[in-house]
C-alpha cells in the first residue's frame, strides 16, 4: 500500500476529496530554524558568509536583510567596525618624526600606553647614521604601530660625543628597554635593515616574519674559522 503521507499528485487529490486525512506536518526543531536562517544568509550573500565579508560588503547587503536576520547582521557589522578601529589606532604612525629636546618628554616619555618608541640620535655627516636613518624610514612604513623618531645629537642631547653615534634608544610606555650606542653595535656600513628589524624584534618592539638572524654573529664566524683551520692543520699532517 502506498504511503498516505507521501507527496504524490494522487495523494493530493485524495486529500482534497476527504478520502485521505490531511498530511501530518513535521515538527520544526531549533536546528531546522538555524539551518533555514543560515541557508537564507548564504543565498542572499551569494554563498559568502557574513564573517568573510568586509564592512563595505556588509553595508551593501543591509537593505537585503529581513527582520529575522537583522540581529546577526548587526553583530557582524559591529565586529568589523571594531576590528577596523583597532587597526586604525595601532597604525597611527608610519613615518619618522624629527624631534628636538623640547619634544622629548611628550614624544618619548609620554608616548602613551602600549606604545613602542624607537629614537635614533644621529649626525648628518656620519655615513652610518645616514644608513640607519634609511633603515628606520623603511621600518616605520612596515610597522606603523611603532613610533619611530630621530633627532640630531647636538639638538637632542647637548655635548653628546660623536663616538657614541649612531645611537638608538628603545622605549615602551615611557620606560627605556634597550639602547644601542656606537658604531660597534651596528657592525659598520654592511649593517642591513633586516638586522635592525631582528634586533628590535628580540626586544618585542616589532613582530617580524624573519625566522632567523639575517647574519651570523661574530662568535659564530670565529668558531667556523677555527674549525676550518683545525681541519687544514690535520690535512697538512696527513701529507707528511
Amino acid at each position: 500500500m502506498d504511503d498516505p503521507n507521501a507527496d504524490t499528485q494522487w495523494n493530493d487529490i485524495l486529500r482534497q476529496k476527504g478520502i485521505l486525512p490531511p498530511k501530518e506536518e513535521k515538527e520544526i526543531t531549533e536546528d531546522d530554524i538555524i539551518s533555514m536562517v543560515e541557508n537564507t544568509i548564504d543565498e542572499k550573500s551569494h554563498g559568502k558568509a557574513f564573517d568573510d565579508m568586509t564592512l563595505d560588503e556588509l553595508n551593501e547587503k543591509e537593505d537585503d536583510v529581513d527582520e529575522e536576520e537583522e540581529r546577526i547582521f548587526e553583530a557582524y557589522r559591529r565586529q568589523r567596525m571594531a576590528e577596523m578601529r583597532e587597526a586604525s589606532m595601532k597604525a597611527k604612525y608610519g613615518c619618522v618624526k624629527e624631534i628636538s629636546k623640547v619634544d622629548y618628554v611628550t614624544e618619548v616619555n609620554q608616548a602613551g600606553e602600549g606604545v613602542w618608541v624607537v629614537l635614533h640620535v644621529y649626525k648628518n655627516d656620519i655615513p652610518l647614521c645616514k644608513l640607519i636613518n634609511q633603515h628606520i624610514m623603511n621600518l616605520a612604513g612596515k610597522f606603523p604601530e611603532v613610533k619611530f623618531l630621530r633627532s640630531v645629537s647636538s639638538v637632542c642631547i647637548p655635548n653628546y660625543p660623536d663616538k657614541n653615534l649612531p645611537t638608538i634608544f628603545v622605549y615602551y610606555e615611557g620606560d627605556m628597554k634597550k639602547q644601542f650606542i656606537g658604531p660597534h653595535e651596528f657592525g659598520g656600513m654592511n649593517f642591513t635593515q633586516d638586522e635592525l628589524e631582528w634586533n628590535l624584534s628580540k626586544i618585542g618592539t616589532v613582530k617580524t616574519e624573519l625566522e632567523e638572524p639575517p647574519k651570523k654573529s661574530i662568535s659564530d664566524v670565529m668558531d667556523r674559522a677555527m674549525k676550518e683551520n683545525t681541519i687544514d692543520d690535520c690535512d697538512d699532517d696527513n701529507d707528511w
